[in-house]
C-alpha cells in the first residue's frame, strides 16, 4: 500500500495566497520526512480553492527539495494547456528527477479558464481524447506529427526524450483523472490508470475499477497490465487522539474554505451550476474517510484498499487550515498510520 498526500494550496479565510503555498511545499516537504510515499498536487486558476494555478511548475520545485517522494500532478488540467508543451515538460521532469515524476492530466470543467487561455468550450466538451493521444506519443515516440482538428504540425524530434527502449524506461507515469463513466472508459482503452475523486465513496470507485478493467480487456490491454493497474484514490485524513476533535478540526475549518473557492468557480458560457452545501459535504468527507485516531485511519485506508483494489491514497491533509497543524497530521500519518498498515 503507497499512501501519498493531495497538496490543493488551499486559501482558507483570511490567510494570504502566499501563506497557502508556503503550506503546500512544508506539507510535500514533511511527508518525504514521515516516510510518505508521494504527494499530488492540485491545479486552479483564479479561485482561492487551490492557490497553485501550474502543477507542473509546483511538481518541479518539489522535486528539488526532495530525494525520494514521488511528485505528481492531481492534475493539470489538459484542455488549456497545449500538450506538446506538457509534454515537454513532463520529460524534463522525468529525465532530472530519476523517473520520480507522474503526469496526472484531467479535462477540468467548462470554467472561464477556457476563455482566458483561448482553449474555447470545444476543448472541454470535445478535445479531449485528441489532447490526450497527442501527449501519449510525445511520452512515447522519437518524433510526433499531428493532424487532428485542434492540432496540425509537420513531423518534430522529442527533446528530451522521456522513454528510451535501451534502458527500458516507458517515460514518466500518466494518470487520468475520471469522473465518468466516458472517462473511464477514454482511460481504460489506452491502459492508463485512473485517479478517483474524494467526493465518492468505495462503492463507486469499486464500479469504476470493474468498468476500467471491462473497457480494457474489450479493448484488446494485457491481462497482465489490468491486474497491475495502479490507480490513485483521492480522500482526506484528519488524525486526532479520539474520532470527535478530528471531526471538529475539519468542521470549523473546512466549510469556510470551500464556500469561498467553490462559489469562486465562473462557467466559460454562463452555464447555471449548483454549490454543494459545504457543512454537509464536509460532514460527507469525514464520514468517507481516514478521519479519527490512527488505529481508525488505518482501519479506513485498510478496507477502502480491501473493497476497491486500489492500494494508492492521495489524502487531503490541510483540512485544518493551519500550518502546524497541518505538520503534525503529516507526521502522524507517517508515524502511526503507516506502521499500521503492514
Amino acid at each position: 500500500m503507497r499512501v501519498g498526500t493531495f497538496v490543493l494550496a488551499a486559501q482558507f479565510p483570511g490567510q494570504s495566497q502566499g501563506e497557502a503555498l508556503y503550506r503546500a511545499v512544508r506539507t510535500a516537504e514533511v511527508a518525504e520526512q514521515a516516510g510518505l510515499d508521494s504527494a499530488w498536487l492540485a491545479e486552479h486558476h483564479f479561485v482561492p480553492y487551490g492557490t497553485c494555478p501550474s502543477a507542473v511548475t509546483l511538481a518541479a520545485l518539489l522535486l528539488g527539495r526532495t530525494r525520494r517522494l514521488r511528485v505528481g500532478t492531481a492534475v493539470s488540467v489538459l484542455p488549456t494547456v497545449h500538450p506538446v508543451a506538457l509534454g515537454e515538460q513532463a520529460a524534463l521532469l522525468h529525465v532530472t528527477s530519476g523517473g520520480r515524476f507522474s503526469l496526472g492530466v484531467g479535462r477540468g470543467g467548462p470554467w472561464v479558464d477556457l476563455e482566458v487561455f483561448g482553449a474555447g468550450l470545444e476543448a472541454y466538451e470535445s478535445g479531449f481524447p485528441e489532447s490526450l493521444d497527442l501527449l501519449l506519443r510525445w511520452l512515447r515516440e522519437p518524433s510526433v506529427s499531428a493532424s487532428g482538428e485542434r492540432f496540425a504540425f509537420r513531423e518534430v524530434p522529442v527533446v528530451p526524450r522521456p522513454a528510451q527502449a535501451l534502458t527500458d524506461d516507458p517515460g514518466p507515469e500518466v494518470v487520468v483523472a475520471c469522473t465518468s463513466p466516458a472517462s473511464v472508459r477514454l482511460a481504460a482503452e489506452r491502459g492508463l490508470p485512473m485517479l478517483l475523486g474524494m467526493h465518492v465513496g468505495d462503492e463507486e470507485k469499486a464500479e469504476a475499477v470493474a468498468l476500467w478493467q471491462d473497457c480494457a480487456r474489450a479493448g484488446g490491454r494485457p491481462e497482465q497490465e489490468i491486474r497491475g493497474a495502479a490507480h490513485v484514490s483521492a480522500g482526506v485524513c484528519q488524525i486526532a487522539d479520539r474520532p470527535a476533535d478530528a471531526r471538529e478540526t475539519l468542521l470549523k475549518a473546512m466549510p469556510g474554505w470551500l464556500r469561498q473557492g467553490l462559489d469562486a468557480h465562473v462557467t466559460v458560457d454562463g452555464r447555471a451550476r449548483r454549490m454543494r452545501d459545504p457543512a454537509a459535504y464536509t460532514e460527507l468527507l469525514c464520514g468517507l474517510h481516514p478521519v479519527g485516531p490512527p488505529e481508525l485511519c488505518a482501519d479506513r485506508l485498510a478496507a477502502s484498499a480491501e473493497r476497491t483494489g486500489i492500494t494508492r491514497f492521495a489524502l487531503l491533509v490541510e483540512g485544518s487550515g493551519d500550518l502546524a497543524a497541518t505538520e503534525e497530521n503529516v507526521r502522524r500519518l507517517g508515524a502511526e498510520v503507516l506502521p499500521r498498515l503492514g
